[in-house]
């Protein structure tokens, strides 16, 4: 079941993130830190009503944030659509207990579901330039990569940004 976090789902939301940050660091994934993500960054997307967890009986094992508010470091991407009816998606998580069960894709199909529903024009996002298991499932869901962008409390690196288009209904 997919439904809006609440305040008392942080800390278990705090926990996947960890664990899934212990886990890319043993693949050489360096992508998450102790700066991000955050108790402070997951509780204002509670307040926004735009984190949703995926649960399983009482069991919390993934999370996704999306909304339509724009990141200032995405003003510097060359996107595929105006910027004036996209969703962001941030901070999807799925606890390495859980991965390659189809969580992370029931969470996206949720969000592109929302999109469509919604009438947004794309769904925008980032992942990592150094995590080529992100990179493949998003290009796979046909998302295009369309620039770079940079968070220096997060890595040297940078995080590819991508778009899929909606074609208007």
């Amino acid at each position: 079941m997919i439904r809006l976090a609440t305040n008392n789902d942080i800390k278990r939301i705090l926990d996947i993130t960890r664990a899934c940050t212990l886990a890319m660091d043993v693949e050489g994934v360096f992508q998450w830190n102790s700066h991000y993500p955050s108790e402070e960054v997951f509780l204002k997307d509670v307040s926004i009503g735009a984190l949703y967890v995926f649960q399983i009986k009482n069991d919390i094992c993934g999370c996704i944030m999306f909304s339509d508010e724009k990141d200032v470091p995405y003003d510097s991407v060359k996107w595929l659509t105006p910027d004036n009816h996209n969703l962001y998606i941030h901070r999807l998580a799925v606890h390495p207990n859980f991965q390659k069960q189809g969580i992370a894709r029931s969470l996206m199909d949720f969000a592109e579901a929302f999109a469509i529903k919604h009438q947004y024009y794309s769904v925008r996002l980032d992942t990592f330039s150094q995590n080529p298991r992100n990179i493949r499932f998003y290009e796979a869901r046909n998302y295009k990569q369309v620039g770079d962008v940079y968070f220096p409390k997060q890595s040297t690196f940078p995080f590819h940004c991508y778009e899929k288009v909606f074609d208007p209904q």
